[in-house]
């Protein structure tokens, strides 16, 4: 694990594609700014463990059939399918509170 020592306002690049900003600290805690590209999923660590747990269940037991709509033709009462939504924007911006890790002697 590389450990890092960074003051508020200062940046970590990953790969050229993700900023990971120092915004500021409150007592035990740190407020982290993550900046990255839409298709770059960004969770805290129990959000991440809750779907790889989902996810899991998922495969091993099966889930229930899920209901399908049926398949939108041009003549259907003479109205047209509904257009895609939109994309999200390049860039997802994301604030995460962590508690200092113990390795790093509490510094952020």
């Amino acid at each position: 694990m590389l450990v890092l020592s960074r003051k508020v306002n200062e940046n970590i690049v990953i790969d050229g594609r993700i900023v990971v900003k120092v915004v500021r600290t409150e007592g035990n805690f740190v407020k982290l700014g993550i900046e990255a590209p839409a298709d770059v999923p960004v969770h805290r660590q129990e959000i991440y463990d809750e779907i790889q747990r989902t996810n899991q269940a998922a495969l091993t037991n099966g889930r229930p059939g899920t209901a399908r709509l049926p398949a939108a033709t041009a003549g259907a009462a003479g109205k047209s399918p509904a257009p895609a939504p939109a994309k999200a924007a390049t860039a997802a911006a994301a604030t995460a509170t962590i508690q200092p890790s113990k390795t790093n002697g509490g510094s952020a």
